[in-house]
C-alpha cells in the first residue's frame, strides 16, 4: 500500500480475529491530515480493536495500516512518537496533582519546557484553578479534561479517542466536544470511536460505520445521509395499543418504532402516493394517530440503514 500523501491514517484489507471470532474482516478507510474521523458501530463491532491496532498495541492478523507514513506493524516506534491515545476511562495517577500528572508524562516523552506545556494546557482545558488538587478529587469531566491533557502534550500529530465521553454527564460532554474542536482546528488529525451520533455528527468531518467486521459506509455527514431517500413520515400515538397495531399493520413498509416517544416512523418515498397507501392502512384498522410530520434523514436513519438491526445499536443521543 502507498500512503497518500494527504491522509494521516490508512487502513487497507485489516482483519484480526481472536480464536473462533473474526471481528475485523478486511477493513479499508483512510483519514487525511487535520480532520476528525468518526469510527461509529455497536457494541462489538470491532471499533476498539481498529484502535488498538492502529496504536500498535496488538498486532493484526492480515492487511496493513499506516500512521503518518509509517508501517504501524513494522514501524511501530515511529508510529508510537507519532500518536497518542485516550481511552474510555482516564488513565492518570489519582494520588497526583493535575499538574504533577502531565509533567510525568511530559517527562516520560522527554518534551523541552514541560511545566510550560503544562501551564499551558491546564489553562486551555479550564483546570488551571484544580491543577494542584489530587485527581482522586476531581469530578468524572475534569478527570477526562486531565487525561485528554496528558495524550496531547507535546502536540501528537494525531490523537485517538476511544469513546472519551463515555459516563460524562451532557455539561462535561459539551465541554470535552469544544476542547476536541479547538485540538482539530490547531491541526491534530482526531480518530474518534464514538456510541454517540450526537457526538458523531457535531464533531467529525468524516465518519464510517462498522458492521461485523466490515465498514459498510463511510463519507461526510452530508454525503451519507444523500444515500438515504427524502427522509421519513414519523406518525406519533396516544394509544400504545394503537403504535402496536400500526406496527403490524405497516410491516410491508421499512419503518421504526420508538416505543418511549409512542411514534413509528416510516421511510418516505416523497411520493403523495406512499403516504395516501400507509394513511389508508391505517384508517382500514381503526387506527388512531394523534399526529404526523415529514422529517428529513438524520445520521441515525443512516446508521440504522446499514447496521443488523438484531445487534445492539449506539445511543441515539449524546
Amino acid at each position: 500500500m502507498i500512503m497518500k500523501t494527504d491522509a494521516a491514517i490508512a487502513v487497507e484489507a485489516l482483519t484480526k480475529s481472536y480464536k473462533n471470532n473474526r471481528v475485523l474482516k478486511g477493513v479499508d478507510f483512510a483519514v487525511r491530515r487535520g480532520r476528525v474521523f468518526a469510527l461509529l458501530g455497536s457494541n462489538g463491532a470491532g471499533k476498539t480493536t481498529t484502535i488498538r491496532i492502529l496504536s500498535t498495541l496488538i498486532l493484526p492478523d492480515g492487511g496493513r495500516a499506516e500512521i503518518m507514513g509509517h508501517d504501524v506493524v513494522r514501524e511501530a516506534r515511529s508510529v508510537q512518537r507519532k500518536i497518542s491515545l485516550t481511552g474510555q476511562y482516564a488513565a492518570v495517577d489519582e494520588m497526583l496533582t493535575g499538574r504533577e500528572n502531565l509533567h510525568l508524562i511530559g517527562s516520560l516523552r522527554r518534551l523541552k519546557n514541560v511545566r510550560a506545556l503544562a501551564d499551558e494546557l491546564l489553562v486551555a482545558l479550564d483546570l488551571a484553578q484544580a491543577a494542584d488538587q489530587r485527581v482522586s478529587a476531581y469530578s468524572g469531566g475534569m478527570r477526562r479534561k486531565i487525561d485528554l491533557a496528558a495524550g496531547i502534550i507535546g502536540n501528537p500529530p494525531v490523537l485517538f479517542l476511544d469513546e472519551p465521553t463515555t459516563g460524562l454527564d451532557p455539561q462535561s460532554r459539551l465541554s470535552l466536544w469544544k476542547t476536541i474542536q479547538s485540538l482539530s482546528r490547531s491541526g491534530t488529525t482526531i480518530f474518534l470511536s464514538t456510541q454517540y451520533l450526537e457526538e458523531a455528527e457535531r464533531l467529525a468531518d468524516d465518519i464510517a460505520i462498522l458492521d461485523k467486521g466490515v465498514i459498510v459506509a463511510h463519507g461526510s455527514v452530508a454525503e451519507l445521509k444523500k444515500t438515504l431517500p427524502s427522509g421519513c413520515i414519523e406518525f406519533s400515538f396516544e394509544d400504545r395499543s394503537h403504535l402496536q397495531r400500526a406496527d403490524a399493520a405497516l410491516r410491508a413498509f421499512k419503518r421504526r418504532t420508538n416505543d418511549e416517544a409512542m411514534t413509528l416512523a416510516v421511510t418516505a418515498d416523497d411520493s403523495i402516493e406512499q403516504l395516501a397507501a400507509v394513511l389508508n392502512l391505517l384508517k382500514a384498522e381503526g387506527i388512531t394517530v394523534s399526529r404526523f410530520e415529514q422529517k428529513l434523514p438524520t445520521l441515525e436513519d443512516v446508521f440504522l440503514t446499514h447496521i443488523d438491526h438484531d445487534r445492539e445499536q449506539v445511543a441515539r443521543h449524546g
